[in-house]
């Protein structure tokens, strides 16, 4: 028996991808990704989702090992990035009686990337459409934006199984030992972060279905404490900082501002903030930094002035900020400039931008490097911080 079985009738088809370094291109995935497809067995047989070209063939392999000699009836897309999308035409042609379930903008895409005449295979659902297999019944719920405007889940009402699309998902593969709420939450903010009000909606509509699994097209099916994942989601979604502690984000040329975001750090752990974190934007993971940004109540940016602007890695990781709509955070400012410090002035302008965001009134101004009146400013900006 294929041993990847979710319950007697659902089996994951899905397939890890150990090679991937990037995912999106942008994102960095030291442990892969997971590109995740199921089969629901019944009279009728329905695939879900299929996976990226990279892994077509295993992917085939694992439909045979299950279907055999039987054939599937329909395909059901729930999100057209080509990471889940890849295969659709692929699939069409080996099972040319399968027909093809989406709503209509996922037909749309579909014309879009494929060179594909679906005619009277195409089967055209919406909010609240059903599709009956025999035993199991599939919903679909629209999910616009979380995180294309296409996107749609389907909760199988007999097994109450949420089948999440992009939610709830995680970069790394399967086989990956790793706490999920790290990885799940880099994935949120740089993925989904943009789209808290649209994820809203949909935690809406799923708190009036009876869900006992989710499974998602990236990361583990989860099957267990899921009111804990449900509630990480609210609070992400919501823009509500999850945890006490300060972010310290630091852009430095020749090392005198890293030197001060590391003085600023040890100046709130005397003054006992929870939880410090420093990141050093040229060097980190921008993912990781973003998500910690997120993460906590507060934040500190450090960064020079170069060419009368914001040094780049800074005014780098304040547009991904602001594109993923960062709010409800306090934040203090430090700048250094040798002959005209202007960066601070620049940062503030772009947290001005961003939604209740709470700038603290001490900005700190380092001329080249950190003096005694520097720190005292420090331990002021500290007090305002924490207070």
């Amino acid at each position: 028996m294929y041993k990847n079985k979710i319950t007697e009738s659902i089996i994951y088809i899905g397939v890890d991808d150990k090679e991937m370094d990037l995912f999106e291109n942008q994102y960095k995935t030291p442990n892969g990704i997971s590109y995740n497809s199921y089969i629901i067995l019944d009279d009728k047989i329905a695939i879900m989702d299929t996976v990226d070209k990279r892994k077509t063939d295993e992917w085939i392999n694992n439909i045979e090992t299950v279907l055999g000699d039987k054939k599937p009836d329909y395909l059901v897309v729930s999100h057209m990035e080509s990471d889940h999308s890849d295969n659709i035409a692929n699939l069409a042609e080996k099972y040319p009686n399968m027909k093809i379930v989406g709503n209509a903008q996922i037909f749309k895409m579909i014309s879009q990337f494929f060179d594909l005449d679906l005619g009277d295979r195409a089967v055209l659902v919406k909010e609240g459409d059903t599709l009956n297999l025999g035993t199991h019944t599939l919903q679909f719920i629209a999910a616009p934006m979380v995180h294309w405007p296409e996107v749609m889940m389907s909760y199988e009402q007999t097994e109450k199984v949420l089948f999440s699309a992009d939610g709830f998902g995680k970069f790394g593969t399967l086989d990956t030992a790793e706490d999920w709420t790290c990885e799940a939450r880099r994935y949120y903010f740089n993925i989904v972060g943009k789209y808290g009000t649209n994820v809203q909606a949909v935690l809406k509509k799923a708190a009036n279905l009876d869900i006992q699994i989710i499974c998602p097209l990236h990361g583990p099916i989860l099957d267990k404490n899921l009111e804990f994942y449900i509630n990480k989601y609210d609070i992400w979604s919501s823009y509500k900082p999850e945890d006490d502690g300060v972010l310290i984000a630091y852009a430095s040329i020749h090392g005198n501002t890293e030197k001060a975001a590391k003085k600023m750090a040890d100046i709130l752990e005397q003054k006992g903030a929870k939880k410090v974190v420093v990141t050093d934007l040229a060097r980190d993971d921008m993912a990781e930094a973003v998500e910690d940004a997120f993460r906590y109540d507060k934040i500190v940016v450090a960064a020079s002035t170069y060419n009368m602007g914001i040094f780049p890695w800074m005014e780098h990781f304040l547009l991904h900020l602001s594109s993923k709509n960062y709010q409800n955070r306090k934040v203090g400012i430090i700048e250094n400039g040798s002959w005209a410090p202007n960066s601070g002035k620049l940062m503030k302008e772009m947290f001005t931008n961003m939604k209740d965001i709470n700038i603290c009134n001490t900005m700190v101004t380092i001329k080249s490097a950190m003096k005694q009146e520097n720190i005292k400013e420090m331990e002021q900006l500290a007090d305002e911080l924490l207070k």
